[in-house]
């Protein structure tokens, strides 16, 4: 009887290996932003204790740190930060509405693409702050102006995604959708929208994190309240912690919008995840 070339072995594969170090690989993953983090902090202590710059040119991270508790304490961070975000989500909405509703009507109607084009790659081919001085003096310096200049940026991804969305929905399922008499109502809230949302969801989460930037691009033009403002007028009195402190909560509003987003996109597109798993 011929013995078998492949040595016989009772030996369990290294897959226990992979497996015990599958949950120690998912701690450091989940706590790498904490590391990141500390490790910011303790470089930012380091070049303050170097003194290679004046303090108030790089403050230390304690007296950052006791500047947002004052400014928290008086009530003023939590004021300039609600004018901002109500800012954001108004330039937002604007946006995301007249994206949708054109991109879509460009989807459909490619005609349109033809006439509205020029005039669209114009608008965005300039940057936003080139003409944020225009919109100030048009809409006034109020809130009205920083909408308008977030709605703006939020526009043109928006609508490229949308456009993007539709048009790749599968001809065989538009054909199938037609061959069951759908109408094109039924088409969209049933084709449409489900086979577009992946690509709606990337383009929010783009538009999400650009309105803050819209919003604050209209502040530093003419303002008497948000962050922006806060911003202008901490650096023309040198206080670099409100400057920080500013900057890091636009961090925080845009981050918390990008995670709302990402939220939605985990309820809303269950659905796919469900069709991969059976697949």
């Amino acid at each position: 009887m011929r013995q078998s070339i492949f040595p016989q072995t009772s030996k369990p594969l290294p897959a226990v290996k992979t497996r015990s170090m599958k949950p120690t690989w998912q701690v450091i993953r989940r706590l790498a932003p904490l590391l990141t983090v500390i490790v910011a902090l303790v470089a930012w202590q380091v070049v303050f204790n170097l003194k290679l710059y004046p303090p108030f040119i790089i403050p230390s991270p304690a007296t950052v740190w006791d500047k947002a508790l004052t400014v928290i304490g008086d009530g003023s961070l939590l004021y300039h930060t609600g004018v901002t975000l109500a800012n954001v989500l108004a330039g937002l909405f604007v946006g995301l509405f007249l994206a949708v509703t054109l991109g879509y009507a460009i989807a459909k109607t490619p005609i349109l693409e033809e006439f509205l084009s020029p005039v669209i790659v114009a608008v965005q081919s300039a940057p936003v702050v080139a003409y944020a001085p225009l919109l100030v003096i048009w809409f006034g310096s109020g809130p009205t102006s920083k909408i308008v200049t977030g709605a703006l940026i939020v526009f043109f991804p928006m609508l490229m995604n949308t456009i993007v969305g539709i048009r790749t929905v599968p001809a065989p399922l538009r054909d199938l959708m037609r061959s069951m008499q759908a109408t094109s109502w039924q088409t969209f809230i049933k084709l449409e929208v489900p086979a577009a949302m992946p690509v709606l969801i990337s383009g929010l989460k783009i538009s999400a994190t650009l309105a803050v930037i819209g919003a604050v691009v209209g502040e530093f033009i003419s303002a008497n309240a948000g962050l922006g403002f806060l911003i202008n007028l901490s650096r023309s009195q040198y206080d670099t912690p409100l400057v920080l402190i500013s900057v890091l909560t636009l961090t925080l509003i845009a981050r918390l919008l990008y995670s709302l987003v990402a939220l939605l996109e985990h309820y809303v597109l269950r659905w796919q995840r469900r069709t991969n798993r059976t697949i």
